[in-house]
């Protein structure tokens, strides 16, 4: 049941404290965990400008300022914070104005499920921004160290731009014979290269860029006292202060070339079928996926395996398959043009690149293929062998340009064909995978089975006492295993299972298990209690207490061992229930912890109406605690805490790093992967602590 420790930091301009409460519970239910402010002032945005903020929702006017002003006053401030109005009167004529003004979007304040689709899409771009900024700071380190590392390769290295050099090394300056790099400026690469090389260097500089892998050279430079030596030019296209140009790196030839040329496609080539080896197939496919990114240019990734290819290889032995895999490469050759990139990708598959083609035009092809080596018969030490192949096909484009995302897509199908029988050819299709991903039906189908079979696992993560406590408390989580042993999502079956009903009975399994492994647990001696994470479906069981009281009684458990933990939207969004069932559960002498806390606009009022134990902390505050505000924020928080009678617990301590600002914020328990992640043992030893 893990959550992601991110909150979006929100500014409202509403004077209405309730609107801007229901504005952020809007949001909760649409899944954004918020960290809200109100703005109550012109000082008090001004203030606020000083914080990083994820987005501003506003109405047109209130009491101290309009909407135009604030978005105006932003501006000024030069920060990015999507700005959205709502607006009773959110026409075209609004709109236009209001977008012309800076702000993102206008929309009707009756449009609820309109304003999460734009928050969605603006906390989507925001971050987009972020990492476009990140990347180009990036960009800006990288530059500067490859020009150090420019400045002091050994390798002579220019830069060179309509023939003339905008940049040499020192490497490449002294290689020629030169002192000053600008002696260099105005000298054209050609006048370094012998007079007998001039026209084949000047054609190919021209040509080189359209000749695929080969951007290599050899002929001869000249020196400054006019003295020839011979060379290996390499060509690659380059930026140099954003300027297209040609990176050229010089090596003075001092071996045999055909000696050199040799090693090199030994090195790119697999050796049983001549085609060419996994490493060199994944190099150039991330060149393709470049092109595919900076020219929207198209290709079809192949994933070629053997159906059954074990029981080849006992039939006719090792020996005798590799036969078979040198003669299957000689029709893969033969069924494409000369410059399709093929290699052995592994043991049994092979992988084709087919350059500006997309998977349904290439499918036809493919299929012909497929049905010529069905109808081979291979010959391998005297035997005579059929053999059929799955094929998937995965697209490279703009949209998916991760080489190794397109060789595994493709890889899965070929497995699932081979898995289904063999012998067929499947395309990927993002929508069908994402409708596989997300069969509500499936998932709720597996609810079901697994309550019906008793085979939800529990996992146990200790909650460390900063404050001396004694005892031993872990919080409980939940794990649904599909049919494959893959651990599915809490995120995703926990909504599914809440739609179809079962969340109650899902949170019974969990009390009922959790109070089981508990009672055997303590039997060893130890003052062990354990927190139970509840669904909002619970806080509206009038009958879950006394079916508790019952549970407790049968195990012989102590009522104080039980920790039940309610999220703190839950429990504003059902208070009346919330409070009835905490007031019921005291009662039962069991304790209660509201987790998620602090994203509300006021989080502190739900506390006047619950009665609570434990603070959970919403992870968002402890996210960076290199930040002397963040520190300051969540030491107030525990400070209010602590004066209210309550147990603060601080999730996601991921770094021994964090544990003296915790301690010195007066934290009373921490948990977090740093001291141990959920295991299906309470097995923690709380003595060495």
């Amino acid at each position: 049941m893990g959550t992601d420790s991110s909150a979006i930091r929100l500014l409202i301009l509403e004077d209405s404290q309730n609107d801007a409460e229901y504005l952020v519970s809007l949001l909760r239910n649409a899944g954004h965990a918020t960290r809200a402010h109100r703005i109550t002032s012109v000082e008090d945005l001004q203030e606020c400008l000083q914080q990083t903020w994820d987005l501003c929702l506003a109405v047109p006017e209130t009491s101290f300022m309009s909407a135009t002003e604030a978005c105006e006053l932003i501006a000024r401030q030069s920060r990015d914070i999507p700005f959205i109005l709502l607006s009773p009167e959110a026409g075209d004529q609004e709109r236009t104005l209001g977008m012309r003004s800076g702000m993102r979007d206008v929309i009707p304040d009756s449009a609820e499920a309109l304003l999460t689709i734009v928050v969605k899409r603006e906390l989507a771009s925001l971050e987009a921004r972020r990492q476009l900024r990140i990347a180009e700071q990036s960009l800006r380190e990288a530059e500067k160290r490859c020009q150090l590392l420019l400045d002091s390769s050994v390798d002579a290295i220019a830069y060179v731009h309509d023939g003339m050099h905008i940049y040499a090394n020192r490497s490449y300056i002294r290689l020629f014979g030169y002192e000053d790099p600008d002696d260099l400026a105005a000298e054209p690469m050609v006048g370094l290269i012998a007079s007998k090389d001039q026209a084949a260097f000047k054609n190919f500089l021209r040509s080189y860029s359209d000749q695929g892998d080969k951007n290599e050279m050899r002929c001869s430079g000249i020196d400054i006292d006019g003295k020839e030596f011979p060379v290996m030019l390499t060509f690659t296209p380059a930026s140099y202060d954003g300027e297209p140009c040609t990176q050229v790196v010089i090596r003075v030839e001092t071996a045999s070339a055909e000696f050199e040329e040799k090693l090199k496609v030994m090195a790119s080539q697999d050796l049983v079928t001549g085609l060419y080896n996994r490493s060199y197939f994944q190099e150039q496919l991330g060149k393709v996926s470049e092109q595919a990114v900076h020219l929207g240019q198209a290709s079809s990734l192949v994933y070629l395996s053997i159906d059954n290819f074990n029981g080849v290889q006992s039939d006719v032995g090792i020996g005798g398959s590799d036969l078979i895999l040198s003669d299957l490469a000689q029709m893969l050759r033969q069924a494409f043009p000369e410059n399709t990139l093929l290699a052995r990708f592994s043991d049994d598959a092979c992988s084709i690149l087919l350059a500006g083609q997309e998977p349904e035009a290439a499918n036809p092809m493919l299929d012909d293929l497929r049905k010529k080596i069905e109808a081979t018969l291979f010959e391998a030490n005297g035997r005579t062998v059929q053999i059929t192949v799955s094929m998937g096909i995965s697209a490279i484009s703009e949209t998916s340009p991760k080489p190794e995302e397109a060789i595994d897509r493709a890889h899965r199908l070929a497995d699932q064909i081979t898995q289904a029988g063999g012998n067929a050819i499947r395309i990927f299709n993002p929508l069908e995978e994402l409708a596989h991903q997300a069969n509500r039906g499936n998932l709720i189908a597996l609810v079901k089975h697994t309550l019906e079979t008793n085979g939800f696992k529990l996992l146990f993560q200790p909650v460390i006492s900063l404050r001396g406590d004694n005892s031993e408390h872990y919080e409980t989580y939940l794990r649904l295993i599909n049919s494959q042993g893959e651990e599915v999502p809490a995120a995703d079956f926990l909504p599914a299972a809440q739609e179809a009903g079962l969340a109650v009975e899902i949170d019974r399994w969990v009390i009922t298990q959790a109070i089981k492994i508990l009672a055997n647990h303590r039997v060893k001696g130890t003052d062990t209690r354990l927190l139970l994470n509840l669904s909002g479906a619970s806080l509206q069981d009038a009958e879950l207490v006394q079916w508790v009281a019952g549970q407790l009684k049968e195990s012989r458990l102590p009522p104080d061992s039980l920790i039940f933990q309610f999220n703190d939207a839950d429990a504003n969004a059902y208070m009346k229930q919330a409070k009835t069932l905490t007031e019921s559960l005291h009662k039962l002498h069991c304790k209660v912890s509201l987790s998620h806390f602090g994203c509300a606009l006021n989080p502190y009022a739900a506390l006047k109406h619950l009665h609570v134990d434990f603070i959970k902390i919403d992870g968002s505050f402890s996210r960076d605690l290199s930040d002397a505000e963040a520190v300051s924020t969540l030491k107030g928080m525990v400070t209010t805490l602590h004066a209210q009678g309550k147990l603060t617990i601080v999730p996601y301590v991921d770094s021994a790093t964090m544990m003296p600002t915790l301690w010195q914020a007066g934290v009373n328990y921490i948990q977090g992967h740093y001291l141990q992640s959920p295991s299906d043992s309470m097995n923690y030893d709380f003595s060495a602590e």
